[in-house]
């Protein structure tokens, strides 16, 4: 199973909140899932696009570190959650999907 830190689970999965000014790093570890020797060759991450959402998430980049997927994301409307799906192939052939929600939060001090 994938490992996801610094989340909340409840009963839809894992989430985490944002603020919508914030540029933030995500990170899946999937070490604890994959098969021993193999590697992630490719990773994809897919931002969930809101209808009439004035100020969608962003993708600004994304990266494979030895077992870890992360991506770093900005934007996103107070008030909203989105999901964001990482979708990975490894090096045998083998793929497999994990996702988590940001809802996104105006926090103020």
């Amino acid at each position: 199973m994938a490992t996801l830190t610094g989340f909340v689970k409840d009963n839809e999965g894992s989430f985490i909140e944002k603020d919508p000014g914030a540029k933030l790093n995500y990170t899946i570890d999937w070490t604890d899932w994959m098969p021993e020797s193999d590697t992630i060759s490719t990773s994809t991450f897919t931002l969930q696009t809101i209808s009439g959402d004035a100020a969608p998430l962003v993708n600004h980049t994304s990266s494979i570190n030895v077992y870890k997927t992360s991506v770093t994301i900005s934007g996103g409307t107070a008030g909203k959650i989105y999901r964001v799906t990482n979708t990975i192939t490894l090096g045998s052939g083998l793929i497999d999907k994990r996702y988590f929600r940001l809802k996104v939060v105006a926090r103020t001090l």
